[in-house]
């Protein structure tokens, strides 16, 4: 490996003018200055990062903490949060913790040790304890798309209560009856939140919520399959049915069309999240949007904030989006058909 003194002796220079010029710890003529930055490139030259965040106190790195890297929805929203870091000076490490806790422990472990000024982090539970690691190494942390209960955290929620029942009426006033509701793991609270808010807009249009019709699912494509099979081989299969994210509404989707049925015109289906699949399938998905560039940006600049703030005690903010429906293709109107 190339040393700073072989820079040094390439550029004619001393050694400490280098690690100024790397530094940036102090003036130096712009002639200098391009003296050792083309002996750096001529060389090779990469500096050693971890021994400059140890001078500098900074890293210039963030880490980011996705459940599932897989799923377009976040991956769409790691794809905008790296954008905006890295347009800010920095990088980021992506962990993906496979909706695995102790995984997710081993990354927080790892970021500690990468020294990293910052986390975004959406959890795999609602459990908060290893989060408590990164509050005593003094990391700031933005928590995203879950309720975790920390409360020296900043949180970037979306009303998901409000995002069920969205679905659950719009499939009311299609005319349907029989609904189903496709829900996620129950320890995360996103998808309590959205099976609630379908309960809720049942109960307030005056219908019974048969809890034989809501299916837990995986989040994934597959999940979807399987749970809308058991939806269709009950004695009376649904009409209407809302799912608590995308990728199992398209594979409900693949689900109905393998049993020789349509969509809509057997089975009504509604998604959760838009992702950029949900208006690319056939029929166009009918699903409710999280604002996913908004949640991107608000999280970025929140941690950017808190990382740069001469404040550093500053109360921390609790942030809730609205989602809305975004209707496609994917439901009928039983009404207009009776």
């Amino acid at each position: 490996m190339t040393t700073i003194k072989e820079v040094a002796q390439l550029a004619g220079v001393s050694i400490t003018t280098v690690s100024h010029v790397v530094n940036s710890t102090r003036f130096v003529s712009q002639d200098t200055r391009q003296r050792v930055m083309d002996a750096m490139q001529r060389l090779n030259y990469r500096p050693n990062s971890m021994a400059r965040s140890l001078r500098l106190g900074v890293s210039q790195m963030f880490g980011l903490m996705l459940p599932d890297n897989s799923n377009p929805f976040f991956a769409e929203i790691a794809r905008k949060i790296e954008n905006l870091c890295y347009e800010n000076g920095y990088n980021v490490i992506l962990c993906n913790s496979d909706n695995n806790q102790e995984r997710e422990s081993s990354y927080i472990d790892l970021l500690i040790g990468k020294m990293v000024d910052g986390v975004i982090f959406i959890a795999s539970g609602n459990q908060p304890d290893h989060l408590n690691m990164l509050v005593e190494a003094g990391i700031p942390i933005v928590i995203v798309d879950r309720e975790v209960g920390l409360q020296v955290a900043d949180v970037i929620l979306v009303d998901n209560c409000q995002g069920g029942y969205l679905a659950a009426r719009h499939l009311i006033q299609l005319g349907h009856r029989r609904l189903a509701c496709i829900s996620g793991s129950s320890r995360v609270t996103p998808s309590a939140d959205r099976v609630q808010g379908y309960r809720l807009a049942l109960r307030d249009y005056g219908m019974d919520c048969d809890e034989s019709r809501i299916i837990s699912g995986d989040l994934r494509y597959e999940g979807g399959i399987q749970a809308m099979q058991a939806l269709l081989s009950l004695p009376e299969p649904p009409t209407g049915v809302f799912c608590c994210n995308d990728l199992m509404a398209i594979g409900a989707m693949r689900a109905v069309r393998s049993a020789g049925l349509r969509v809509p015109e057997d089975i009504s289906l509604v998604g959760f999240d838009d992702i950029f699949m949900a208006s690319a399938v056939t029929p166009a998905l009918t699903t409710v949007a999280q604002p996913i560039e908004e949640i991107a940006e608000k999280a970025a600049r929140l941690l950017l904030e808190r990382v740069h703030s001469p404040q550093p005690k500053k109360p921390t903010e609790r942030v809730v989006f609205q989602p809305r429906l975004v209707v496609r293709d994917s439901c009928r109107n039983l009404e207009e058909s009776a």
